[in-house]
């Protein structure tokens, strides 16, 4: 392993660490060289599918893209890096398990929205905003409506509204 302070390539392991799940490996190590500690990561290999984009065009699954999608989603929202790449690891095993050799872009931004929408109810709807290019402000609201509608549900299940918060009788613009 590359120090990536000098490049040197001697270094030693200090302390390794399984992930709760067990499927990684955290690792500190010291350089020999600048004695300077960083940390690396060891994850087994899987083979994931290939990505079939709507244009057609195949690529390679990239974890780091579905990570950058989570993030920009979560922006200013109050969610840990670690929360997001949790969920990464989540959709990843979804794809694996299903054990197929290509699978559509579609199903996986499906896959980040169900996961958005149980974590976050407005990261799901800024993800969904982009991926589902909402044509008109009335299919997007129509989206928020729903989310609205589900939640006074919840509420009223639970026989109390929100703290703080008065019940939301439509989302229609005063005349």
């Amino acid at each position: 392993m590359k120090c990536p302070f000098c490049s040197h390539l001697e270094n030693r392991v200090i302390d390794s660490r399984l992930s709760r799940d067990g499927d990684v490996t955290r690792r500190r190590r010291e350089c020999e060289r600048c004695e300077r500690r960083f940390t690396t990561y060891e994850r087994v290999e899987e083979i994931l599918p290939l990505v079939v984009k709507k244009d057609g065009r195949r690529e390679p699954y990239d974890r780091l893209k579905v990570i950058a999608g989570l993030k920009k989603a979560c922006e200013k929202r109050p969610i840990s890096i670690t929360t997001i790449e949790e969920a990464a690891d989540r959709i990843e095993r979804i794809l694996q398990s299903g054990g197929e050799k290509e699978i559509s872009s579609a199903v996986i931004c499906e896959e980040i929205m169900r996961h958005l929408y149980d974590l976050d109810k407005v990261a799901y709807v800024r993800f969904a905003s982009v991926y589902r290019s909402f044509q008109d402000l009335d299919a997007f609201m129509s989206e928020l409506k729903e989310l609205i509608s589900e939640r006074n549900g919840r509420e009223k299940k639970r026989g109390r509204q929100h703290p703080g918060r008065r019940p939301t009788a439509t989302l229609a613009p005063k005349p």
